[in-house]
């Protein structure tokens, strides 16, 4: 099942700050995010626009297949 993706998705990613690795990259509706609140202390998340990500993901597909939502 594909994401919707509308003027209320928004691109992210999420960053382990211990180790500074991409965790994982996707994609959201803005009400499923909680305003990009992590409970996590260790992991950052860094929110792009839509053609920043899709760059990311053209430039790095190999690298993010792991991490990648679709």
């Amino acid at each position: 099942m594909s994401k919707i993706q509308d003027k209320n998705t928004r691109y992210f990613i999420d960053i382990n700050l211990g180790n500074l690795k991409i965790i994982r990259c996707s994609f959201d509706q803005k009400e499923n995010l909680d305003k990009g609140r992590q409970n996590d202390p260790t992991i950052h998340r860094l929110f792009l626009t839509k053609g920043q990500y899709n760059k990311l993901i053209s430039r790095c597909a190999n690298e993010l297949a792991g991490v990648l939502e679709t």
